[in-house]
């Protein structure tokens, strides 16, 4: 099974761009964040037409978003609210294989790594604590589940591209990936795409809008990750950030990252 989490930065804006990519790529199921599409709005037709006949997804206007498009039927669908907050940022289903994903949209965190005078940042730190209890409190880690999507924090210092230089940049501060560290603890998630890329080899699926040539100056960060449950151990046979898709007309600024189960 081949599944592809992707922050599309505005669906209906890259249709085209998720057209080829299910061109390029013939996945099984596709996890996206940052729709930002209403519920009635979605492209559902047109996703459709791309052999994704079985979706679903969690919107609002402008902001956030989240979903999952699938070629098989999807059962014992849902979503958490995260923080509190209805904001549309998690979505769950489970395949006709028992196989359990979840695609996740972590808040951002604004600009300032002081959750005393950015709320943002406070909302953040909230969400990612409840990621370490929510999961093992709801969920059995012996259980096939995926987790995936944009979780806004890249943990290692292989994940930036200057830790020295980002260690007080939101994203890489201490304090966000701690708690994500802990949130990966906490449940027993393994990172699938450390496992096929480890360590110290540097591992990006984010470039900035802001440079004139994102491959040439490689400022990049993993924000996007595939977290897999002890129940699919070994299972995890490939995995591959799409980098070219960055580099597409008007793209987003996340690049898809894709990985093949055993199941």
């Amino acid at each position: 099974m081949r599944i592809i989490t992707w922050n599309i930065n505005s669906i209906r804006l890259r249709i085209d761009h998720l057209r080829r990519l299910v061109d390029e790529t013939d996945p099984d199921v596709i996890l996206l964040q940052e729709t930002k599409v209403q519920d009635h709005q979605f492209p559902e037709e047109a996703v459709n037409e791309l052999g994704f006949t079985h979706t679903k997804f969690r919107g609002m206007k402008s902001y956030n978003g989240v979903a999952i498009l699938s070629k098989q039927t999807l059962s014992d669908t849902g979503g958490h609210d995260w923080a509190g907050r209805d904001d549309a940022r998690h979505i769950f289903a489970t395949l006709p294989n028992g196989l359990e994903v979840h695609s996740l949209y972590v808040p951002a965190g604004g600009d300032e790594p002081d959750p005393t005078i950015n709320d943002k940042f406070q909302h953040k730190l909230d969400f990612v604590s409840e990621m370490k209890s929510w999961f093992p409190a709801n969920r059995d880690p012996k259980a096939p589940i995926l987790l995936a999507g944009d979780l806004n924090i890249a943990p290692l210092e292989s994940d930036v591209w200057s830790h020295k230089q980002l260690l007080k940049i939101v994203s890489h501060t201490p304090i966000e990936t701690d708690g994500l560290n802990a949130a990966q603890a906490a449940f027993g998630w393994q990172d699938a795409m450390r496992t096929h890329t480890p360590e110290p080899t540097p591992l990006y699926t984010w470039w900035s809008y802001r440079a004139k040539d994102w491959r040439a100056a490689n400022r990049g960060r993993r924000l996007d990750h595939i977290w897999v449950s002890p129940g699919l151990d070994g299972k995890v046979r490939t995995m591959q950030v799409l980098e070219d898709a960055r580099g597409w007309e008007k793209p987003s600024d996340h690049a898809p990252v894709l990985v093949d189960l055993d199941l």
